[in-house]
């Protein structure tokens, strides 16, 4: 059979077999799989519309298309897919219990705690652990993940819950997302007095995504207006049937703020746990588990917050994390006192790795520092490529001279206190919709205080730079204000994006609409070799304006457009304005063909406001 052709390029011939390519690969990695000459491929997408090098990394779109033009299945390897081929070729694997089922011990649940923002999610968390974060919070609203692990007592015996506490704000969805993925049972914080509410609503389907229990805590019940009843029966209509009405989920009335019932709440807790899960792990196997939250410590490093979800994480252990790696120097758990092991469901900070890993990366304990940072390594190239994949532009070679021309762009640079908050704020950041007219493009985004190389970034860029909870370092805002680069500094998520919506409306192009001011009948036209032609009209409607807009209409159909009432008289006396019921004089630019029962119509282009 003979090879297709596009555009006069000859492709080899595939039979339908499929080609594994990882996320962001160039030409050349196709090239290679299908024993194909790379400069073969860039013509073939060039005779498609698409201009790509061989090297640059493509969008899994366009190796689809290429894919079908050669008669091959394309298919992007997943990241999950793509991390797991890349440990088994270390001889790893993430995520499985090794040994026997004698080997298995019980553990301690992994609890989140959920629900829409101002429920009391804090205030509970706060007030099991008889500790005062809200107060630290902006707003009262919590900005990162924590992790903290309380005891509990049930039948007499003293059981450890771990208790993962998540943001209610809207901004904060994959971190909700992921802090469902992490955990064994979620507990939902519904207020008496509010309700159901959309947060409330995505906390239940991040739960039955990830399928785990739901215990519903329904907060607030000393408040005025507070019906229990109610929230049990909203909750009803998503799948959530109280114990009492014949349903499964257990629900506890409790006051976060009054401390009523949370003994209760715990209880129901365990007793979730010991009827619906066969929580256990292996303490005896290398640790693996997921960096809850990571940030940037003046005098620490990076200091990560981690969930241990089998195995043990001792103090020396080499340790990889998404694209970070390190040896674990030192452990804290939650009241900073040092820890040497942690065992399974335990969470911790660690401190010890060279960068800041990502939150919910997962991590695992390798057996040397060699094979940790090739892992990273790799880790970070492949993100890398696939980043510079998605963000690339399509250019076609029908709208290239479009595209030469300037765009609108908004250029950010992110810096954060935790990598938590910097995910979110940049997801929420490139959610904002403004139509195609302006882009926005975060350039580089990272934990810790703003430093002189992220302003050197922006000058070049010509980017503004936002500091969340962060402030600039040394001699940074100095050369910040040498520069002329912008910093902006923000505690509460909402302000930031607000701030940035409004500046993308800003670059976009203004908008006008037409306001009609004043309608006259031409009674006269009269000839003057100084002035033009001059037609004598009485004002019907509204007013005409000198120097307003005007068209000449015939028999209502428009004989000229773009049309200035040059000159006004009444009489024999210049005018500005001429109402309604007046006679005037006027000439429209050097217009001349006029007749006697044309109409002017005047109006004016008034900027509209951007919704």
């Amino acid at each position: 059979m003979q090879a297709p052709s596009v555009g006069g390029v000859r492709l080899p011939r595939g039979g339908g077999e499929a080609v594994r390519l990882r996320r962001g690969s160039s030409l050349t990695d196709f090239a290679e799989k299908i024993n194909a000459n790379p400069a073969s491929l860039v013509q073939a997408l060039f005779h498609l519309g698409e201009m790509v090098t061989a090297t640059q990394s493509v969008s899994d779109d366009l190796l689809e298309l290429l894919g079908q033009e050669m008669n091959y299945v394309v298919q992007v390897v997943s990241p999950e897919d793509e991390d797991r081929e890349l440990l088994k070729s270390f001889d790893l694997s993430y995520g499985e219990d090794t040994g026997t089922d004698q080997d298995l011990a019980s553990r301690p649940p992994v609890v989140t705690v959920m629900g829409h923002v101002d429920h009391g999610k804090t205030r509970l968390l706060d007030t099991i652990r008889k500790t005062n974060v809200m107060g630290g919070e902006s707003g009262g609203i919590t900005q990162h993940i924590g992790a903290y692990q309380v005891p509990a007592e049930l039948d007499g015996d003293e059981r450890l819950i771990t208790f993962i506490d998540t943001p209610g704000h809207e901004a904060f969805t994959a971190m909700r997302a992921r802090g469902a993925k992490a955990t064994d049972i979620a507990v939902l914080v519904v207020a008496a007095d509010d309700g159901v509410m959309p947060q409330t609503v995505e906390a239940i389907n991040h739960s039955q995504a990830a399928g785990v229990p739901v215990v519903v805590a329904v907060n607030k019940i000393d408040k005025e207006g507070a019906d229990p009843t109610r929230v049990r029966g909203e909750l009803t209509d998503y799948g959530l049937v109280p114990e009492e009405y014949g349903g499964e989920t257990m629900f506890v009335d409790i006051s976060a703020k009054q401390g009523d019932n949370i003994e209760s709440l715990l209880e129901s807790i365990l007793l979730t746990a010991d009827a619906s899960l066969d929580l256990r792990a292996n303490p005896g196997m290398e640790a693996q588990g997921v960096a809850i939250e990571a940030h940037l410590d003046r005098g620490r490093g990076p200091v990560a917050t981690v969930l241990v979800q089998r195995g043990t994480l001792r103090v020396g252990d080499s340790v990889v994390a998404g694209d970070a790696h390190g040896r674990v120097r030192r452990m804290l758990d939650e009241h900073g006192a040092d820890v040497t092991a942690a065992y399974p469901s335990r969470p911790v900070q660690v401190i010890g790795f060279t960068s800041v890993p990502g939150a919910g990366d997962n991590f695992l304990v390798v057996d040397e520092d060699r094979i940790a940072r090739q892992i990273a390594d790799r880790r970070r190239a492949r993100e890398r490529n696939a980043e510079l994949a998605q963000r690339r532009k399509r250019i076609s070679l029908e709208d290239l001279d479009s595209a030469l021309k300037e765009t609108n762009q908004l250029n950010l640079i992110l810096k954060g206190d935790n990598s938590g908050t910097v995910e979110a704020l940049e997801d929420a950041l490139t959610k904002i919709e403004v139509g195609d007219e302006v882009e926005l493009r975060v350039i580089h985004r990272g934990v810790g205080a703003v430093t002189e190389s992220d302003v050197n970034l922006a000058t070049a860029e010509d980017t503004i730079i936002m500091g969340f909870n962060v402030r600039a370092e040394g001699r940074a805002t100095e050369l910040a204000n040498r520069e002329g680069v912008e910093i902006r500094y923000y505690s509460v998520i909402y302000q930031a994006i607000d701030d940035i919506e409004q500046a993308l409306k800003g670059m976009l192009k203004p908008e006008y609409e037409e306001v009609s001011l004043g309608r006259a009948d031409i009674r006269e036209v009269y000839r003057s070799s100084k002035v033009g032609t001059i037609a004598g009209c009485l004002v019907q409607s509204g007013s005409i304006r000198r120097n307003a807009k005007a068209r000449l209409l015939r028999d209502n159909t428009v004989v000229r457009e773009n049309l200035t009432v040059s000159s006004l008289r009444r009489f024999k006396d210049d005018a500005t304005e001429v109402r309604d019921g007046f006679e005037c004089g006027l000439t429209l630019s050097s217009y001349s063909d006029l007749r006697v029962g044309d109409e002017v119509e005047t109006y004016e282009l008034r900027e509209k406001p951007r919704s």
